[in-house]
Parts: C-alpha cells; structure tokens; sequence
C-alpha cells in the first residue's frame, strides 16, 4: 500500500516537474526568438523589424532598419533574400500604412461572409 501510494506521488511530482521545465523553456525560447524588438547587432548597433506580413507559409516579407539602411527581406524556412532598399521616407511610408491598417477593426463576420458570397458568385 505505502509502495503503491510513493509511486503514485512520485508520478505526480514528475509530472509537475516536466510541465514546469516545459513552461519555462517555452518562455525562453518565445523571448530569445521574437522578432518584434529590437535586436543587438554587434559593436553597439541595432537592428529593428519595423513591418512585417506574411505572404504565404513559412513565408514573409521583412522591412527591416539596420543602422541607417531600410531593407526589405523576403523571409523563407531555409534563406533570407534582399528584395529592396529603401530610403527613410519610403520606408516611413510602408510603417504608417501597417499602423493604420492594425488601428482599423477587423471586419464583422456577416461582413466577411458577404464580401465570400459576392466573390463566389462573381466566378
């Protein structure tokens, strides 16, 4: 009986145990990850992911501010490639339309069906 009931305990703490390092790993995988931040590049400059959308899966394009340089990054699971640069007011052009766009509310969904229906019936 006293076997049976440290086993079960013991269990328990195991799994309590992985479920934490799991936990914690996660968070320290999701903040050494992001993308969304500013970056150390090295001898004290930065990089920052200004804009960003996704084109596809695993697939995304990048406006990114290295230094003084606007670059646009297409990004895929096995390379990144430099599509563009781009001075600082062509690029402040792309980060005010992202900002716009994330301030607009997303569409009801009696608008989304509508706008799926009329798309249906256009074919």
């Amino acid at each position: 009986m006293f076997d049976s009931l440290f086993s079960l305990l013991w269990v328990f703490v195991c799994v309590l145990a992985i479920i934490g390092l799991a936990y914690w790993f996660t968070k320290y995988i999701v903040g050494r990850g992001r993308l969304g931040g500013a970056l150390s590049a090295g001898r004290g400059g930065v990089i920052e992911v200004k804009a960003q959308t996704a084109v596809g899966r695993d697939r995304q394009l990048l406006l990114v501010k290295a230094g003084e340089k606007y670059l646009l990054l297409g990004s895929t699971a096995n390379k990144i490639t430099k599509l563009a640069e781009f001075t600082a007011e062509e690029a402040q052009a792309f980060i005010d339309e992202e900002k716009r766009r994330e301030q607009e509310p997303p569409p009801s969904f009696r608008q989304s069906l509508q706008t799926v229906l009329r798309q249906k019936t256009k074919r």
